[in-house]
């Protein structure tokens, strides 16, 4: 019985590895889901605290959402990924958009957020503070590369 519960333990970690390959995780998802749910309750107030955090108009936030049906927490991640990239919000989402069904890790990696790296770990990081209604304050620690763009988020 112990040999079944230890085999089954060891195929749902690969089996879950394997559904998201790219994407940063299981729990990575799970906390994107979280993010999701918790925006879609108020979305005016995410959209408040994403404008205050990242500099960015909520005409912006709006539209990402609207126009571009992003989800909240693919707009959470696009604006995290220009903080720590120190790229354009616009060239962000057009990465986004080619990418989009390889999950974040592949994105993130397209943007130069090398998977395993320590921005990448703080980025994973960043998403759980937020999923657990922690977030909401100045994007983590880790400068961004290159020269920042004062109106990248306009």
């Amino acid at each position: 019985m112990k040999i079944n519960i230890i085999i089954l333990t060891v195929l749902l970690i690969f089996s879950a590895n394997s559904i998201y390959p790219q994407s940063g995780g299981l729990e990575l998802e799970t906390d994107l889901k979280s993010i999701d749910i918790e925006a879609n309750a108020n979305f005016g107030k995410f959209r408040a605290e994403l404008g205050t955090t990242y500099s960015i108009s909520e005409k912006k936030i709006t539209e990402l959402h609207t126009r571009l049906n992003m989800k909240p927490s693919d707009i959470y991640m696009s604006l995290e990924c220009s903080y720590l990239t120190g790229k354009p919000i616009d060239d962000v989402v057009k990465v986004y958009k080619a990418n989009n069904g390889k999950g974040w890790g592949a994105i993130a990696k397209e943007l130069g957020i090398k998977p395993g790296s320590k921005e990448f770990h703080a980025l994973k990081a960043k998403v759980k503070t937020k999923a657990n209604n922690k977030g909401g304050g100045k994007p983590n620690g880790n400068k961004p590369k290159g020269k920042p763009n004062k109106n990248k988020h306009k």
